[in-house]
């Protein structure tokens, strides 16, 4: 049966309107200016900025661009508005320059990096996929072009219909150590899983085929890893590759990837328990699409769970259950925002509905999947139910608070409604799992 989904809001102007160009804003040079016209024609709403110092991204802006257009004085004052308590130490008191700003000595963000990369480990990153060679391809190409080079590349190519994925590690292969690997039973667990049996003894990073890597990525992954040696996981910051389409416009109003985390460095482990609970991941302890694990951390908690994930009828989810596991037993995971990717939001209407479904769907199935392996945990997770409530309906909750009055309000009911289906899918998903012999590769 083909699912349906609401039709999208009306939007007469869509395609006269650029949402909003994506600028990455480096406060040490001159700021550019942006106009109100974009290059195809289409009249630039908003400009939406990472910004940066030294290469250290210290937050995000979102900025109204009037009809004539915005200067470098403009964006600095915006700059300056949003993120001024954080750039004017760093700057000496001084508002932020237009012009860019010129240290006297080395900054300590960069001379930390460069210590920490004299020591790093070497580092494994493995990529997912499954019949998406261009978007494949444009990810190993921010991956071989990386400040600190990955050890090696490992794509999982998760029962292909095709050669399409092969061919494209083929081809990256004559530019860096990029390997390949076919996981020919579907899901996104069940790839994890043949990926971890394939680096077993490897610092692994993980990273989604629909993102890029910065060109820093992996050089702040492996710094966190070197300034934290207790660290089971370190996870990085998402941030939007584009906002070409209201879809993925209130993607971010949502909270994008990182649901309010910011870009404050942060630990959770036993220490951090009575701050936020081990069960309650939001505001996230971190994403499938930008996360790093030691040796042995996923082995310890037995592994992906295979009725959770892309592919499964609980859609997402085996990242978010990891996590929670990694905490209950007693594990850290490190926030590491300077380690960040950039990932291209589904663009229409439909693509987003069911993300909004999924998202509902995959938590409370690896809620269902953590209660069959620990019932003990009901009780604790009772409690956590008031504060899950306040987060579902408070207008100052992070779920909420950062909606628009354009941010249409069926995506919220289709995200409760997947919450429902929940369990229900984890079982199904669960027994489909079981009934998927290896086949050989």
């Amino acid at each position: 049966m083909t699912a349906t989904y609401p039709a999208a809001p009306r939007l007469d102007e869509e395609h006269d309107v650029l949402p909003a160009v994506v600028l990455d804003l480096e406060i040490s040079e001159p700021l550019p200016a942006v106009g109100a016209v974009a290059a195809d024609g289409r009249r630039v709403r908003q400009a939406w900025a990472l910004v940066r110092l030294f290469t250290e991204p210290l937050g995000t802006i979102l900025v109204d661009v009037p009809e004539r257009g915005l200067t470098p004085a403009d964006l600095a004052a915006a700059v300056d508005a949003a993120l001024g308590d954080v750039l004017r130490p760093r700057l000496g008191g001084i508002p932020v320059p237009p012009d860019g700003f010129l240290p006297a000595s080395e900054p300590a963000f960069l001379a930390g990096r460069r210590a920490a990369l004299a020591v790093a480990p070497d580092i494994t990153v493995v990529i997912c996929t499954r019949e998406r060679p261009g978007a494949l391809a444009r990810c190993l190409d921010s991956l071989l072009a990386q400040e600190y080079m990955p050890a090696r590349v490992l794509v999982v190519d998760n029962a292909p219909a095709t050669e399409a994925t092969a061919e494209v590690v083929r081809s990256a292969a004559r530019r860096g150590r990029v390997d390949y690997l076919r996981e020919p039973r579907p899901g996104l667990s069940f790839a994890r899983n043949a990926a971890e049996a394939a680096t077993r003894g490897e610092i692994v990073a993980w990273l989604d085929d629909d993102e890029l890597a910065d060109r820093w990525w992996l050089a702040e992954v492996a710094r966190a890893l070197v300034e934290n040696p207790d660290a089971d996981v370190i996870s990085g910051v998402i941030v939007p590759a584009e906002l070409e389409t209201r879809a993925q416009i209130w993607f971010e109003q949502f909270g994008g990837h990182s649901k309010g985390r910011g870009f404050k460095p942060d630990t959770f482990g036993p220490h951090t328990a009575h701050i936020q609970s081990p069960l309650y991941p939001l505001p996230p302890f971190g994403t499938g699409a930008n996360m790093t694990f030691r040796p042995g951390v996923i082995e310890r908690i037995g592994g992906w769970d295979t009725a959770l994930g892309a592919g499964t009828p609980a859609m997402g989810s085996e990242d978010t259950l990891a996590f929670i596991q990694v905490l209950l037993a007693g594990g850290t995971i490190v926030y590491q925002p300077a380690a960040v990717t950039h990932h291209y939001h589904r663009r229409d209407f439909a693509g987003l509905h069911k993300q909004m479904v999924g998202y509902g769907t995959g938590l409370t199935a690896a809620y269902t999947g953590l209660l069959l392996g620990r019932p003990g945990l009901l009780w604790r997770l009772l409690r956590l139910a008031p504060t899950a409530l306040r987060d579902l309906t408070g207008s100052d909750s992070l779920r909420v608070s950062t909606l628009k009055d354009d941010f249409p309000r069926e995506l919220l009911t289709a995200n409760r409604r997947g919450m429902m289906a929940g369990p229900g899918a984890y079982l199904r998903g669960r027994r489909a799992a079981r009934m998927r012999p290896r086949a050989a590769r």
